[in-house]
């Protein structure tokens, strides 16, 4: 990168006031350990939690895939959406949770300006995806339990057909950094990029993509979430009072509850946050920040790799039991989850 002076802007990345010399690249997150902005020991621990990210991710994300692919009983709507984020997640894991670890590692971005740019627009898209495809298995089970379209059946055409639709709309919202709307630049401790939300240069427009962004890709699928799953126990609700002597319909309710507030938390932590944040920043600038502290919500949403397979997959009996058999550790016996099961019976007494 060429050297800069104070009075220039930074194309590739941006520097806090307070940390303003006379020589911009001397403080490069390209060129030179960023130890200016903390400890060698905050650094090794995020490696060490991006390590953990990228094994746990890969590994989990890409065993979903395989196992869909080998076992067709896990070949149902549902399913594919389930594969869809687990696709995203694993864009996420492979390029940004390893980019982060080797980065934070050596305590700068050792890849470089243009890797930089397509680390932020890879995860910012699997990002986009796995936010999306989580509002997705929300209005899927909507349709499916509620029944608001009467007998409408939810196929695996309609599965595939919002798949494509989260892909497209990512897209959508990942390109315009790399065609001059926003742009990405290192984020935090520097060692990873995503779009920038710290600057006001009216030439990138921050402000707006950042409000963009929050509004379509955060505020839309959340209050998709709310309301479906807030639909699904009003009807589990009414099913369980019209159902009061079923000990199997108690336990649904009961069940289905637990795993929507699960599901509605893990959102919350995946995304919130990361768009409070940088909402925050771009309401207030000109307030000083802790640059630590704007790391966490970008591990945060990384970290989302590995615990979204686990409340969405690995909380799924079916896609358990042909994990454990085909990693040799259990019978994979056909079965469902018995919330599932009671789910389907509780459906039936809901509204037509």
């Amino acid at each position: 990168m060429r050297s800069q002076n104070t009075m220039e802007l930074p194309e590739d990345f941006w520097i806090p006031i307070q940390l303003d010399t006379n020589n911009i690249t001397s403080l490069s997150p390209f060129l030179v350990p960023q130890d200016h902005l903390g400890n060698a020991s905050t650094f090794y621990g995020m490696a060490a939690f991006m390590l953990f990210v990228f094994v746990a991710g890969t590994s989990i994300n890409a065993l979903t895939i395989v196992c869909t692919i080998q076992y067709k009983k896990l070949r149902s709507h549902l399913n594919y959406i389930l594969v869809n984020l687990a696709m995203a997640n694993l864009l996420v894991s492979v390029v940004g949770s390893f980019t982060a670890f080797c980065s934070f590692s050596t305590r700068y971005f050792i890849f470089g300006p243009l890797a930089c740019k397509i680390e932020g627009f890879m995860v910012t898209l699997g990002g986009m995806v796995s936010l999306w495809s989580l509002a997705v298995v929300a209005f899927e089970r909507w349709l499916v339990i509620c029944k608001p379209l009467g007998n409408f059946v939810f196929k695996p055409d309609h599965a595939l057909a919002c798949c494509a639709f989260t892909w497209f709309f990512a897209l959508m919202a990942s390109t315009p950094p790399l065609f001059g709307w926003s742009r990405y630049i290192p984020e935090g401790l520097q060692c990873s990029c995503g779009p920038d939300w710290y600057t006001t240069n009216n030439k990138y427009n921050n402000e707006s993509y950042v409000m963009f962004l929050f509004c379509f890709c955060f505020a839309v699928p959340f209050a998709t979430i709310i309301f479906c799953y807030g639909q699904l126990l009003v009807t589990l609700k009414m099913a369980a009072k019209a159902q009061a002597e079923s000990a199997s319909t108690q336990k649904a309710e009961r069940e289905v509850t637990r795993m929507v507030v699960v599901m509605v938390m893990g959102f919350l932590v995946c995304w919130l946050p990361y768009a409070s944040f940088s909402l925050w920043v771009v309401n207030n600038r000109g307030q000083p920040f802790d640059l630590r502290l704007a790391t966490i919500p970008s591990c945060f949403s990384k970290a989302s790799a590995v615990y979204n397979p686990v409340i969405y997959v690995l909380l799924n009996k079916q896609f358990r039991s042909c994990m454990m058999k085909m990693l040799g550790m259990g019978s994979g016996e056909d079965e469902e989850s018995s919330s599932s099961q009671s789910v389907t019976e509780v459906s039936k007494v809901g509204p037509a």
